[in-house]
């Protein structure tokens, strides 16, 4: 059985502390560049190769307007029939490579609803992770939150809004769902930074569902843990699945890709979002 129980002893906990400049991350994703400038976990990536060289997308770039006046990217797959039903997609470090789109024609397939994948990294891409760092550590919140508002007001007041993300995607797709207010609907976080204000979590408006490796060292069980107790702190549900897998085990691109915890994460994936879309 590969849903792993969340061990507690003998694991030790990374520094949250963060003592950089609010105004340019906030905590938790300031916490994550911290840690991803550690030594060792450039080694969690060791690369990203092209699953489908053949790729064809079916669905197509698009650009949206945003409060700062700079135009944001998305890759969009609408649903085969009209709704107003979104699920924002959150990349990886690697950025919005085609590994993130297919994940996005896959969920909106599967789901039935419009998929909108957030290009954070503004067309740029990496494939090698001293690029991706640059790139990952360039995010600035305030463009950040602006690609979220513009990509709701692309949705529409009226869309309901789920989030998933994938790594510092998954840190993403917490903060985009707060950001969402009471347009959200679900949060999906795959081995992502947790948010540690107890005060912004009361602000969350939708339940979590909480994917994460139990043989990661750094996003460990006694961090999740701790995400578990200020969730409870604050009021709110989340759903803990932790599987016997290393950091970013579910990318097919990666090098340390697990297909059958994958697949299990998936299948509890969808049966989450199902149930917050009312399907």
């Amino acid at each position: 059985m590969l849903l792993a129980a969340i061990l507690f002893m003998g694991v030790s906990s990374p520094d949250l502390s963060y003592q950089g400049n609010s105004e340019t991350l906030c905590h938790a994703m300031a916490t994550w560049n911290q840690m991803a400038a550690t030594e060792g976990f450039s080694e969690l990536h060791p690369y990203v190769r092209k699953i489908a060289p053949d790729f064809s997308a079916k669905g197509k770039m698009i650009t949206y307007k945003t409060s700062g006046g700079e135009e944001g990217n998305a890759y969009l797959v609408k649903a085969d029939k009209k709704t107003n039903k979104y699920i924002f997609v959150i990349h990886e470090w690697w950025g919005l490579n085609d590994n993130i789109k297919q994940e996005a024609e896959k969920l909106a397939k599967d789901l039935g609803v419009n998929a909108l994948a957030l290009d954070f990294y503004d067309g740029k891409v990496a494939e090698k992770s001293a690029g991706a760092m640059k790139l990952m550590t360039g995010v600035k919140q305030k463009r950040a939150n602006e690609l979220i508002k513009g990509a709701m007001a692309y949705a529409g007041e009226d869309a309901k809004i789920a989030t998933i993300g994938w790594c510092f995607g998954g840190g993403w797709s917490l903060q985009t769902a707060l950001e969402l207010g009471d347009q959200a609907v679900g949060c999906v976080m795959y081995y992502g930074m947790p948010e540690q204000d107890v005060d912004r979590l009361k602000t969350l408006k939708t339940d979590v569902l909480g994917i994460f490796a139990g043989l990661e060292g750094r996003i460990n069980p006694k961090v999740v843990a701790e995400f578990q107790g200020n969730m409870k702190k604050a009021g709110k549900k989340i759903t803990i699945h932790s599987f016997n897998a290393e950091h970013a085990f579910a990318n097919p691109s990666g090098a340390r890709y697990d297909k059958e915890s994958a697949e299990i994460a998936y299948m509890l994936t969808l049966k989450y979002l199902n149930g917050r879309f009312g399907v």
